[in-house]
């Protein structure tokens, strides 16, 4: 495994308000998104902004008290044998499995761990993202 954070992807109550901040006041340049999510390119990493309660679903966690944190660190990666091999890597190391890697609606394929302080990583094989120097 090549260690990064590929993608910071935040919780967030309104999206609007939340796109305005980083967008319009942070000048954060947005990529072309769904009206349900918003990325921005951060120079090698992204944002994302998702909606609380979604963000929580899409995970299998409460949207309150431990079971969420308001925000996922993902790391994409370029295949699905890859996040298999990667999830059952953190698994090994003491992770705990939230969700087992599956096709997910967007078309890519994800799961999700958390570490042993409790916090959220999504495993990701996302067919539509360039996601580096080193793909080919």
């Amino acid at each position: 495994m090549q260690p990064r954070i590929t993608m910071v992807t935040l919780g967030v109550k309104d999206l609007e308000t939340s796109i305005r901040f980083y967008r319009d006041g942070l000048g954060f340049p947005q990529i072309e998104t769904p009206p349900t999510v918003a990325f921005f390119n951060l120079n090698g990493s992204w944002l994302g902004l998702y909606n609380w309660d979604s963000l929580a679903e899409d995970a299998t966690v409460s949207p309150e008290g431990s079971g969420f944190n308001g925000f996922a660190l993902a790391h994409n990666l370029h295949s699905e044998a890859e996040v298999d091999q990667v999830m059952e890597m953190a698994i090994s190391a003491g992770a705990t499995l939230v969700k087992q890697p599956q096709k997910v609606f967007w078309g890519g394929y994800s799961g999700y761990f958390k570490d042993p302080d409790g916090h959220l990583w999504e495993l990701a094989h996302n067919p539509f993202v360039w996601m580096g120097p080193e793909d080919k």
